[in-house]
């Protein structure tokens, strides 16, 4: 008997429905990692050359806890880089 392409088909989907994928293990460096990645995109993606007219020379080398220590939290990024490019 020949085996017919939609038979083929259904045997995979089949597969692919009962077979589940592991929740992924959550280290304290994703997590930290994480939180800066959403802190980077609330702060509007700035490159290395705003952090530097923000923050000075070690600004892309700063961490966002001491960017928010230095008085410039994420939040506040793109109020402080139009008062710094004016």
């Amino acid at each position: 008997m020949k085996k017919t392409k939609r038979s083929r088909m259904a045997r995979k989907t089949r597969k692919a429905k009962v077979t589940k994928k592991a929740a992924p293990q959550r280290t304290a460096a994703g997590k930290a990692r994480a939180e800066g990645l959403r802190l980077f995109k609330v702060a509007g993606r700035p490159t290395e050359e705003q952090f530097v007219l923000v923050y000075g020379e070690n600004g892309p080398k700063m961490t966002w806890d001491q960017r928010a220590a230095a008085g410039i939290p994420a939040e506040k990024f793109q109020v402080a880089l139009a008062k710094a490019g004016r």
